[in-house]
């Protein structure tokens, strides 16, 4: 098996890594499909709203309990990662995924709500495990110094699939399967089905795909467990990550889950609900540019001339597609285009301005611009919560672009030199995702206390400790002994 862990990149890793790549897309696609699911089923099993909740519980939970699992496993029995290898693992995920989708349909057939939380539950299995394989093998394909340009890259296209869920699962459940445009419990059924067919057809793409492998050596391979090593938690700068990632999703999840509410507020715009949504893309396609220029920036070109060119022009294409994108409506079966005065979006250019600074800040390192980028998000959610009106507003908005790179930076920091104990690693820091869960419970219920505006200061905490990860807790590992000889409590 050929021994790539040192080689430097190869021609041979661009189209392994657009395969990857389409792995990304996906499972952002679906993971925010459960956003427009949720109103579905609460009206048609009639739920309430803790009962709905439980769609977001069954998936995240699974990311949680999932990777739980793997820790353990492959800690008494080896990683299994490591047994089967990357392309293995990316198409057995691939199919639990599909399996997942599928038994949407019989959960509508049979009128059961538990049952749709088992399929939800079965397809983040599958999303889960996804993750672990397939974000460090992204890392991997190429230069270890390029390793968060390409995870900035991946998760751009990530954001691709979370920007035009919404509207494509809104297509499907309301223009296509919904007869005489009532959406009923039947019209689920075909829309997963088709989900479903997509990660089949990705499964079999892997397949035939070539995709690189990555030996380890055999003492490396053996040295998992069954002697009361902790594995992968052995390393502090791993164990500093996993908190940061738990503190990142739950802060992202939480800003994204009550921007809405946040925008009709009467101390800060009062919308209406619709022109609220409108302007929630903003907060995504604002992640997805943040996202696309960290690739670019974090990458190997040699000239900074031409590294803020390509920012520039990713910025500004990015920007003109969200804003067609949020002008179309349907009416009556038909399109129809309402555009945004440019005067309403102006403030947005004035924060990809603020981006591009503090991307320059950061200067291509992925724990600088980690830190400076957190400390953007503290200043942010101070205006949101401590002002009112536009400026409020626009600041709330505008932590989508800073919020763009944090995971695929701690990412690769966490992971940096765990050797053998990467996939591991990788489980423990997916783990965290169930931050997504957690951290909203605890900005709703402040916001049931002080109010919508003021609960936008909860999430401050996260990111004064990410900026901690960036400045020190990355750097952890640097002084640490080596893997044989490390033994912390």
């Amino acid at each position: 098996m050929e021994n790539t862990t040192t080689q430097s990149a190869t021609p041979d890793y661009r189209r392994p890594f657009i395969t990857i790549t389409l792995l990304f897309f996906l499972w952002g696609f679906i993971t925010v499909m459960n956003d427009v699911l949720i109103p579905y089923l609460k009206e048609s099993f009639e739920l309430s709203y803790f009962q709905a909740g439980l769609v977001q519980f069954a998936f995240f939970g699974a990311f949680f309990f999932v990777s739980l699992v793997y820790y353990f496993v492959s800690l008494s029995k080896g990683d299994p990662i490591n047994r089967i290898g990357y392309k293995l693992s990316i198409i057995i995920a691939l199919l639990i995924c599909g399996a997942g989708c599928a038994m949407f349909f019989p959960a509508a057939e049979f009128r059961s709500y538990p049952f749709f939380l088992a399929a939800l539950f079965l397809l983040a299995t599958g999303v889960t495990l996804l993750q672990i394989a397939a974000n460090p093998y992204a890392a991997i394909l190429g230069k270890p110094e390029t390793a968060s340009s390409r995870l900035n890259l991946a998760q751009g296209v990530n954001s691709l699939g979370t920007t035009i869920a919404p509207i494509a699962g809104g297509l499907l459940l309301y223009k296509v399967f919904a007869p005489g445009g009532e959406v009923t419990i039947d019209s689920i059924k075909l829309p997963y089905l088709i989900y479903g067919s997509l990660f089949v057809l990705l499964a079999i793409i892997v397949w035939r795909s070539h995709l690189p492998s990555f030996s380890k050596d055999d003492e490396d391979t053996n040295d998992q467990g069954g002697d009361g090593s902790l594995g992968a938690l052995k390393f502090p700068h791993l164990r500093f990550g996993m908190i940061a990632i738990f503190m990142y999703v739950g802060g992202e999840v939480a800003i994204g889950s009550y921007l809405i509410s946040f925008m009709m507020h009467d101390s800060i715009m009062g919308l209406p609900e619709a022109t609220a949504s409108i302007f929630l893309a903003y907060y995504w396609g604002g992640a997805m540019i943040g996202r696309l220029c960290g690739a670019i920036s974090l990458s190997g070109l040699a000239s900074q001339s031409q590294k803020y060119g390509y920012m520039a022009i990713t910025a500004i294409v990015v920007l003109l597609v969200v804003y067609t994108v949020t002008a179309i409506r349907i009416e009556e079966g038909a399109f129809a285009m309402d555009f945004l005065s440019p005067v309403q979006v102006l403030p947005f250019l004035g924060l990809i301005a603020i981006n591009f600074v503090a991307f320059i800040a950061g200067r291509g390192n992925a724990a600088r611009v980690l830190w400076v980028f957190s400390i953007s998000m503290v200043v942010l959610l101070c205006i949101a919560s401590f002002t009112g009106g536009s400026l409020a507003f626009w600041a709330a908005l505008g932590t989508g672009l800073f919020n763009s790179i944090m995971w695929s930076n701690i990412f690769t920091l966490a992971i940096k030199d765990l050797k053998q104990h990467t996939s591991q690693g990788s489980s423990l820091l997916v783990m965290m995702i169930v931050g997504g869960a957690i951290v909203p419970l605890i900005m709703g219920a402040a916001a049931d206390r002080i109010g919508i505006q003021l609960a936008f200061a909860v999430p401050i905490v996260n990111y004064v400790y990410i900026a901690f990860y960036g400045l020190i807790g990355h750097r952890v590992q640097e002084a640490t002994p080596a893997v044989g000889t490390l033994e912390t409590a």
